[in-house]
């Protein structure tokens, strides 16, 4: 018992739809690394990113679920709420991504069964069933944790705080087909693309990380925290508004690029999709920006979660 006479264990942790969810989280998690471990398998970039989601994921929701039953996010000099659900989205989405790399990258329809390539198929088919059912359990987790009329919550559980969670990792894909092979350096315009990329993520994180810290009341602003970031938002969305306009010249236009796919291009290494990629999520972001900006004009800041 503690000196107020409560328990040093959380029973809410754990007997609560979210102790539930997380749970749910921990088992599903530990049974695709223990299945990938022994037989299905994972190799080449793709594997190991699916593998480092499931682990990190894995090893968050742990230390998560540990710290809420023993009470210890109380001692911590940080926002925890808002570190929680903005781990919850980010768990989301990378499940949502691997949930679908893993199988197009490791799944056949067929197999030899004399070397024991059936098995093997059918451990990936659990891995892409158990890791799909996962990408549930962590959105549930978001839903139970989101913003609600009448309630005081942090700024990471309200519709734009999740927003911002999605448009970083957005230009995390965005970055990840810049680097293969997408031949941005070939003219000026998609150089000034890569800035708005950079620029818009950097400032997104820092964002996120100054709300899950608990300090943007204490930073040195001439105006609040939250005019700030709605000016940042206006920005972000005319910045990739143009980048929007300008890629898709720049890469798809018969004067700098080819408009169709190139015959012969390899399907893991062509040009063309990586740039397509880029565009495809150029304009996802750019939505995102936008709605998150509508959201803004609709929330009040809280710089730290309420108790």
């Amino acid at each position: 018992m503690d000196p107020q006479g409560g328990h040093y264990l959380n029973k809410a942790a754990v007997l609560s739809p979210l102790g539930a969810a997380r749970m749910l989280q921990l088992l599903l998690g530990c049974t695709i690394i223990a299945l990938v471990a022994h037989s299905a398998g994972y190799n080449h970039a793709y594997g190991i990113y699916c593998m480092f989601v499931w682990c990190f994921c894995f090893a968050m929701t742990l230390l998560v679920f540990t710290m809420d039953v023993t009470r210890l996010p109380c001692c911590m000099p940080i926002s925890w709420d808002n570190l929680t659900v903005a781990f919850a989205m980010l768990a989301t989405l990378m499940y949502v991504a691997a949930s679908v790399v893993y199988p197009v990258y490791f799944l056949r329809s067929q197999c030899s069964k004399s070397d024991g390539g059936c098995e093997v198929r059918n451990y990936r088919i659990a891995v892409t069933v158990c890791s799909s059912f996962c990408c549930f359990a962590y959105a549930a987790e978001v839903f139970l944790t989101r913003a609600k009329p009448g309630h005081v919550v942090g700024y990471m559980a309200t519709m734009s705080g999740l927003l911002k969670v999605v448009q970083a990792f957005v230009a995390c894909i965005i970055f990840g087909a810049l680097a293969n092979g997408s031949e941005y350096n070939r003219h000026i315009p998609t150089h000034y693309c890569v800035v708005v990329y950079s620029l818009c993520f950097s400032i997104t994180v820092v964002v996120i990380a100054v709300t899950v810290s608990g300090k943007a009341s204490a930073l040195p602003l001439r105006f609040p925290f939250d005019r700030f970031v709605i000016i940042y938002t206006f920005l972000a969305t005319l910045l990739y508004l143009s980048a929007a306009l300008v890629w898709p010249i720049f890469s798809f236009d018969r004067k700098y690029g080819t408009p169709g796919r190139p015959d012969g291009c390899p399907w893991e290494n062509c040009p063309w999709d990586s740039k397509l990629v880029v565009a495809v999520f150029t304009h996802v972001n750019m939505v995102l920006y936008f709605s998150d900006l509508i959201y803004s004009q609709r929330i009040r800041f809280v710089s730290h979660s309420a108790a």
